[in-house]
């Protein structure tokens, strides 16, 4: 959605806050809660991502077929894993089974954080191109139950590029880049987070491969932040911590939610 990845951002940050400022040199000020890192100087990524499909194109008649093909999943366990991924600001706790341990205010205040503060720049690299396109959601051209209620304000929000996916895709590079060893689990549970969008039926593929490269984008330009590599280098000694202390994720949940997954949903 067009402001949830924004939502999602403060969420993260309001939840953390207290325990961030009892860390010792806590790593950002309170003041830059909200800021982001890039601001201005955020990639134009209107002038980087494909061109949206227009109406009747073969990428446009692909993904009204996966829509339609995708309307079954109502009935799969898959279902409901895409109605709770449809919270972005749980991406990290969705991530906990990946990462082998569960990040809470208590053991990763710094990481929280720093997840917090992209999204402000996650909702801005994804505003712009959104606003161009103005495409419409998949279940506004074709009819099709959603794992979601049918709001206006869901509507309003275009589909290309997926705001959800930029956020989730750019959560798990930043969070597989703080724990290598782990990085192909964590990022199959953020494409197949991403992936649910396709699920639920509120994006189209080309959105949610859009929301991929988007997010992407946007960590390779956090990167050029001095203030995000401070950072990321306080993280990862917080999550090197937190992997030994725990709590580490119920292993038979895990093993459930990762059958989910494991097939490609188109």
């Amino acid at each position: 959605m067009k402001l949830g990845v924004l939502a999602a951002g403060a969420a993260l940050i309001l939840v953390t806050g207290a325990a961030a400022q009892q860390a010792a040199q806590p790593a950002m000020a309170p003041a830059a809660k909200f800021s982001g890192y890039l601001g201005e100087a955020a990639p134009d990524t209107y002038a980087i991502l494909p061109p949206s499909p227009t109406p009747g194109d073969p990428r446009d008649q692909a993904d009204r077929a996966i829509f339609k093909a995708t309307r079954g999943y109502e009935h799969d366990p898959r279902w409901p894993m895409a109605q709770n991924d449809a919270n972005s600001a749980g991406i990290v706790k969705d991530l906990a089974c990946a990462l082998g341990v569960e990040l809470t205010p208590q053991n990763a205040p710094r990481t929280l954080a720093l997840i917090g503060r992209v999204g402000p720049d996650a909702s801005r690299v994804t505003n712009r191109p959104k606003d161009i396109y103005k495409r419409p959601r998949p279940y506004l051209r074709d009819a099709g139950t959603i794992c979601l209620p049918k709001d206006p304000a869901l509507a309003a929000s275009p589909d290309y590029p997926s705001g959800h996916n930029t956020w989730s895709w750019a959560v798990g590079l930043i969070i597989a880049e703080l724990a290598p060893d782990r990085a192909a689990p964590i990022l199959s549970r953020a494409r197949a987070f991403g992936e649910n969008r396709l699920v639920c039926g509120v994006h189209s593929l080309s959105a949610v491969e859009a929301g991929r490269d988007n997010g992407a984008i946007l960590v390779a330009a956090l990167h050029a932040s001095a203030q995000f590599r401070a950072d990321m280098d306080a993280a990862r000694v917080e999550i090197d911590q937190a992997r030994v202390r725990g709590p580490q994720p119920d292993a038979g949940a895990c093993a459930k939610e990762a059958q989910l997954y494991a097939k490609s949903p188109y």
